[in-house]
């Protein structure tokens, strides 16, 4: 914690990095991007962004990133996946590409671009367990949605019978991309969500 603000990473390996920094300095965190092992040290929480889940999977091994960030999940660090990053917090994936590896964090198994390919990407009002208000605009771009989840993970909303937001303990996942919309309100439930826990280690 920064003087009280939660210090979150953003891991930048690839995907909209960009835009997760600015949603969450909206929600009030002081944002960085991760790249390196001595960075995801230094943060209170973490997003995985949304991109090629395939792709960040292989850079996060080859960063030397991989094995840090399963110790710290597994240790309670809060963290938040968005589309490619839902994939990421997986147990497991209903059909994963050849060296595809996961964080794991939420006890799911996730089926990749389940809504479709890039060209069926769409909007949706989604109602979000935990964000008051109106629903939340979801964006999904090549999204995954979960097949099934375990005693342990709470579903947060759903899209046509589909399961596209998931919370288990510090672990946070969505299929859709709220980064996107300019509405901060998901982005604020987990920043709460880092600044409890970071509370709770405090005691």
């Amino acid at each position: 914690m920064s003087g009280g603000t939660p210090v979150i990473g953003v891991l930048a390996l690839q995907g909209d990095v960009r835009e997760h920094l600015v949603a969450l300095a909206a929600a009030d965190a002081v944002a960085r991007p991760v790249r390196r092992p001595a960075e995801l040290a230094e943060v209170d929480g973490l997003v995985l962004p949304g991109g090629e889940s395939t792709t960040i999977s292989k850079l996060a091994v080859l960063f030397g990133l991989m094995e840090p960030l399963r110790t710290r999940v597994r240790a309670g660090m809060p963290v938040y996946g968005t589309c490619a990053g839902m994939i990421m917090l997986a147990d497991k994936i209903l059909d994963p590409r050849s060296g595809q590896e996961t964080v794991g964090g939420i006890d799911m198994i996730v089926r990749r671009n389940a809504f479709g390919r890039q060209n069926e990407s769409f909007e949706a009002a989604v109602g979000v367990k935990g964000v008051a208000g109106d629903p939340v605009e979801g964006v999904f771009i090549r999204a995954p949605w979960v097949e099934s989840t375990g005693a342990a993970a709470e579903v947060l909303a759903e899209h046509e019978g589909h399961i596209v937001a998931v919370r288990q303990g510090n672990a946070l996942a969505t299929s859709f991309h709220p980064e996107l919309t300019g509405d901060h309100r998901v982005h604020a439930l987990f920043v709460d969500m880092v600044r409890a826990n970071a509370g709770a280690e405090s005691l």
